[in-house]
């Protein structure tokens, strides 16, 4: 891990998802994302095996690094350490913060999905997490089945929490600036981006929403 700023935890939270391009190469995919301003790519991909996943990552973690942006793993400590990720996503069923912590050390960067439960928001961040995730806010292609949040729940953890928070779920340039208002430091999406014709201009968009009101057209 070589990023010691996790005050780049910031922005658009883009996440790789291999069904939606198959046929396209996802270097390319998320170079477009990333000169369209994301600033935290996460690599999700539960289907390719264990080789061509290390070669993925390991080169997404270059490209970012050409960028000035943060490569995250879902779920994958042994891959997150291989690659020289930034750091891992962990969901509830993933191995324990602890161990993640122990294997990736202090300079990585931890995030826990929280679904819609400020509870497991405050467990998260008493267990030494760097963000958390809420969601699904909106109804989501990707997941579902999620369960549902509202954006009143990062308000509430806005005012408890000393941490970033992430919005995930159905979030598009329509529906993302009250998530911010609420108090979302970054938007996860999947669709929004990589299930765009022009995967660059949907990241614009979407970067766009962080700007000043004075300055959105």
């Amino acid at each position: 891990m070589t990023i010691d700023d996790k005050a780049n935890l910031h922005g658009l939270y883009a996440i790789t998802d291999s069904l939606l391009r198959p046929s396209e190469n996802l270097q390319n995919q998320v170079r477009e994302a990333l000169l369209g301003g994301a600033r935290i790519i996460q690599y999700r991909d539960k289907k390719r095996d264990p080789q061509q996943r290390l070669s993925d990552a390991t080169a997404l973690q270059q490209l970012c690094r050409e960028y000035n942006a943060l490569l995250i793993i879902n779920d994958d400590v042994k891959l997150a350490k291989q690659s020289g990720a930034d750091g891992v996503h962990l969901g509830r069923d993933d191995p324990s913060m602890a161990i993640a912590r122990e294997a990736l050390g202090e300079k990585a960067i931890i995030g826990i999905s929280c679904y819609n439960r400020l509870e497991l928001a405050r467990q998260a961040a008493a267990s030494g997490a760097d963000y958390i995730a809420f969601g699904r806010f909106f109804a989501s292609t990707i997941k579902p089945e999620a369960v549902q949040a509202e954006p009143e729940l990062l308000t509430d953890a806005k005012n408890e929490l000393d941490l970033p928070l992430v919005a995930i779920g159905g979030i598009t340039p329509e529906n993302g600036a009250p998530l911010i208002a609420a108090g979302a430091d970054m938007l996860a999406v999947v669709h929004g981006i990589f299930g765009q014709p022009d995967i660059q201009a949907a990241s614009r968009r979407l970067c766009r929403l962080f700007e000043p009101e004075e300055k959105i057209i």
